[in-house]
């Protein structure tokens, strides 16, 4: 089974990785906790948001063509539980 690329994810990727550098040097530079808790929610968004497109490119391409190729579909669910850690 082939998995679809998810190259256009890598500027937002780079750009969370930036935001958490401007983070560390915060806390070095030894800055406001505000201004700390703000930066780290907007990382925390956008890592959501690079989650979001990767599972709905997965449910639209690697889950429909399991299923369509007759594997099973409650493994496809587990994996994907799993995956969130929405199962233990």
């Amino acid at each position: 089974m082939s998995h679809p690329s998810h190259k256009e994810q890598l500027a937002s990727i780079r750009r969370i990785e930036g935001q958490v550098r401007g983070v560390e040097k915060m806390i070095e530079d030894e800055k406001y906790c505000i201004d700390i808790l703000n930066q780290l929610r907007a990382i925390k968004s956008s890592i959501i948001t690079v989650e979001g497109k990767i599972l709905k490119r997965h449910l639209k391409a690697c889950i429909k063509n399991s299923l369509s190729d007759g594997e099973d579909f409650d493994e496809k669910v587990e994996e994907l539980l799993k995956a969130l850690k929405l199962k233990r």
